[in-house]
């Protein structure tokens, strides 16, 4: 039997701040109808105009996923993506009242538990799937990352990571199910070095960054100096670094907390095809820009 798509039974909001922008602002999600996918509304912009959450509108991947259509941009959306593609949510109208989707705790845990509040309904139309028939591959060499998508019988994904790191330790993750999704990954939160933040900075990112919001390695032993001028960065009398070489003692909700991590994002980057696949998933050191251009790999392999 056919599986039927699905929308949210009511409208429902959730706030925050932005991690690069630090702009404060307001997502609701709205019912859609069937066939019309998930797209995002700027309330905030005059004729509230809408940008559809596919792989050809993404403008750019600077630690984040970023859409737009005719200058009009939405930042950071992949953690909205994967949270409805982890609900089986294929229809969904998103207004925001400004350029960026709130970071919220780093994960999906928060929009998952706020969308779950609203119900998922079932629709009188079958869900569109994307069978993938042949092998597709893509590489980039100079970050050294794969990804591989093959046909199977379902969706699964693999993701390992290797940051060549004295605290972060070469990593693997499993999704086998998309059922899994909700317990097993959505909790999972982004992660940093400590030795980018300021170079992120100097970049006009991570605006609205603090302590709550990200895991922070620190790979090398830092001055404390350094820790002081950071802990002034996030508006924090001080930091410290504790046990497996994290800032500020947070604790990790997952031993491969990091690779469930990529897993979400490459996740919500691949539900920019506007439909799930079906076919296994291998990736090695996902980003951003590889799992946009992966997707958009599959998009001209498979001539859609």
């Amino acid at each position: 039997m056919a599986e039927r798509q699905h929308t949210i039974a009511k409208s429902v909001s959730i706030s925050g701040t932005g991690l690069h922008t630090g702009q404060v602002g307001t997502l609701t999600f709205h019912p859609a109808l069937p066939n019309s996918g998930i797209k995002f509304r700027r309330i905030d912009v005059e004729g509230c105009p809408i940008v559809d959450a596919r792989v050809e509108n993404v403008v750019d991947t600077s630690r984040g996923t970023t859409i737009a259509k005719d200058n009009v941009k939405v930042y950071t959306i992949e953690h909205i993506m994967a949270a409805l593609r982890g609900l089986n949510v294929d229809n969904v109208l998103i207004d925001i009242d400004c350029e960026e989707s709130p970071i919220l705790d780093g994960s999906s845990k928060i929009v998952i538990s706020v969308l779950k509040e609203s119900g998922i309904v079932e629709q009188d139309f079958d869900r569109k799937f994307l069978k993938i028939n042949k092998k597709i591959v893509y590489t980039h060499p100079k970050v050294g990352c794969k990804l591989i998508v093959e046909p199977a019988d379902n969706f699964s994904v693999d993701v390992k990571v290797d940051y060549n790191s004295q605290v972060l330790n070469v990593q693997e993750a499993h999704l086998n199910d998309i059922s899994e999704f909700e317990s097993e990954f959505a909790p999972c939160r982004t992660f940093v070095f400590f030795q980018e933040l300021e170079m992120l900075l100097n970049y006009n990112l991570i605006k609205g960054g603090d302590l709550s919001n990200a895991i922070v390695f620190v790979e090398k032993q830092v001055s404390e100096d350094d820790l002081r001028r950071v802990a002034s960065l996030f508006h924090k009398e001080m930091v410290s670094v504790h046990e497996g070489g994290i800032l500020n003692n947070a604790t990790l909700r997952f031993e491969n907390e990091p690779a469930r991590h990529k897993l979400l994002d490459l996740l919500g980057d691949m539900t920019l095809l506007g439909m799930p696949v079906i076919g296994k998933v291998t990736a090695y050191k996902p980003g951003h820009f590889a799992n946009t251009e992966f997707v958009k790999r599959i998009v001209k392999e498979m001539n859609l």
